[in-house]
């Protein structure tokens, strides 16, 4: 993988994760700290209740931010850790993560990230929101 990306470079690292493969998610908008990852909600995406599980949530806040934060630091990222909030239910056609970075620093940059749903119609929903501190490891 190379040190920078671009979005179309940020698609082949998201499409190299097998576990994003089998979600069926996909990279929109990637650059100047900002990364939107999107997912079509289906019926196995979903608890008991019949809203999008939190496991979803979490996996799509998680890739948001790390992709948001590559955008301003570069290919070698993980991370480090995040805490989200869940704030209504989720439910809809589509969930959206949009994630932003807040602050790029040499060894670490932390970022924000808003979770949404959106219905048949196209009304979108905010469902959660989550931070997260992203490690920059050396080249």
């Amino acid at each position: 993988m190379k040190d920078s990306l671009d979005l179309s470079a940020a698609q082949e690292a998201l499409a190299a994760q097998p576990f994003s493969k089998l979600l069926g998610t996909r990279l929109v908008a990637f650059g100047k700290g900002e990364a939107v990852l999107e997912l079509d909600i289906r019926d196995d995406l979903r608890q008991q209740n019949g809203f999008v599980h939190g496991g979803v949530l979490g996996y799509a806040a998680d890739n948001a931010l790390t992709f948001a934060a590559g955008s301003a630091a570069g290919a070698h990222v993980l991370t480090s850790g995040f805490t989200i909030d869940y704030l209504r239910p989720a439910d809809g056609t589509l969930l959206r993560a949009h994630a932003h970075v807040v602050r790029a620093g040499r060894t670490r940059v932390v970022c924000r990230c808003d979770l949404s749903t959106l219905d048949a119609k196209g009304t979108q929903t905010l469902c959660a929101v989550a931070q997260g501190t992203i490690a920059v490891r050396a080249s």
